[in-house]
């Protein structure tokens, strides 16, 4: 099929530490840009002057321009810009974009970075307006969810994902001990890993279990925890793979699919299209999901986890509650998933919880995973979940 060669390679990374309250100085988000840059570039061992691409998620200091704005601000002029808007599935968007980029010869060197979720600097006498529409992505006179939604209390993200928990219980059942399993084996991962915010907290199923319920059956532990942070890579051609410090990790293949905006228009609650990008990664870079050393699953909810196993291919449909049970998901186990601890205990960056994901699966690829490092890992796969499970992106990673 058509689609990349896997001739563009991740060489940097960078994932700042997760911190649960700001320590680090207010920076607008171009600081914040150009600080990941520096530290991705050094990681790579490659000079700025050979970045000549960029893609972005977006400048909260400019709602028009991103790109060029950032171009601007890091003294980059380039040859492609893009700025991506997927939700939490951006960041697997940029890459595969980056990459795509690359191998049609538009650049050579193209820098993704995602921003956390650091407090910004604020003006005294022009304060944020409230955005006042309670976790809905936009309030504004004439969208779908101002007209039919907000009036009616359907926003945010916590209720949505328990009514997909809910409607796969009520089509598939429903064992809690293997939804707290997942959450359970990726502490004990973020455990081996430093930068995680719950580095050292370990927990079982019963504290998973015992912790409060949140919006039924989700619990506290299963839910995604806010930190502040930021994480990027940098995507070049093969000739500047062979100059980088560090093993080339080749975007062998990429799928993309966005069914809907929000739950209220999805034609099944719990086929979500995580199914279509993952079956057209695999074709692409003709691999098969035995092949896969790695899994690093876009974790905002632990039911995200468990269908996205189930609708990616791993398990058959309806089985992934008995499948996660049988696995030993942590990074010594017989497959390894989220070794960073994923969003769930590492923590979510902002717009950068997506990043993490792919961070994480290049990390174990260039065999950098310190404590949590998987042995003998040459593939990933790696998810991005934008919105609720309405936009999908799935990406191969290979070493050499």
């Amino acid at each position: 099929m058509s689609g990349l060669r896997g001739e563009a390679a991740i060489v940097g990374i960078t994932e700042l530490p997760a911190q649960r309250k700001q320590t680090r100085p207010e920076l607008f988000t171009l600081d914040q840009y150009a600080l990941l840059a520096k530290l991705v570039l050094e990681d790579a061992g490659l000079p700025p002057a050979v970045v000549d691409g960029l893609v972005t998620h977006g400048v909260q200091e400019s709602e028009m321009f991103a790109p060029a704005t950032l171009s601007e601000y890091l003294g980059l002029p380039v040859n492609f810009a893009e700025r991506v808007d997927l939700g939490g599935a951006s960041s697997a968007g940029m890459v595969w974009r980056a990459a795509a980029a690359v191998e049609l010869g538009i650049c050579d060197a193209v820098l993704a970075v995602v921003p956390g979720s650091f407090m910004l600097p604020r003006s005294r006498r022009r304060p944020p307006a409230d955005p006042g529409w309670y976790g809905a992505s936009s309030n504004k006179f004439g969208s779908p969810q101002a007209e039919f939604e907000i009036p009616y209390g359907n926003v945010g993200q916590n209720a949505p994902y328990a009514q997909i928990a809910q409607r796969y219980a009520a089509e598939f059942g429903y064992d809690p001990r293997a939804t707290a399993k997942i959450a359970a084996d990726q502490r004990a991962n973020a455990c081996a890993h430093p930068g995680a915010v719950f580095h050292g907290r370990p927990i079982t199923i019963d504290d998973v279990l015992a912790s409060p319920m949140i919006a039924d059956p989700l619990r506290k532990l299963e839910i995604v925890m806010r930190v502040q942070g930021g994480a990027g890579v940098l995507v070049v051609n093969a000739d500047l793979a062979r100059r980088a410090r560090n093993r080339a990790v080749w975007i062998k293949g990429f799928g993309e699919h966005l069914a809907f905006k929000t739950p209220t228009y999805a034609r099944d609650l719990v086929r979500t299209p995580i199914a279509q990008a993952a079956d057209r990664a695999f074709a692409m870079a003709g691999l098969a999901r035995s092949d896969v050393d790695l899994a690093s699953i876009y974790d905002c909810y632990t039911i995200t986890v468990l269908m996205s196993l189930e609708d990616a291919g791993f398990c058959p449909k309806g089985t992934g509650m008995r499948w996660v049970m049988d696995k030993d998901l942590t990074f010594r186990g017989d497959f390894p998933l989220n070794t960073a601890g994923g969003q769930l205990s590492f923590g979510q960056a902002g717009m950068a919880g997506g990043m993490h994901h792919v961070v994480d699966g290049a990390r174990q690829i260039m065999g950098r995973g310190g404590d949590a490092q998987v042995a003998g890992c040459d593939t990933a796969f790696v998810t991005g979940n934008g919105g609720i499970m309405s936009e999908q992106v799935a990406l191969l990673l290979q070493g050499d």
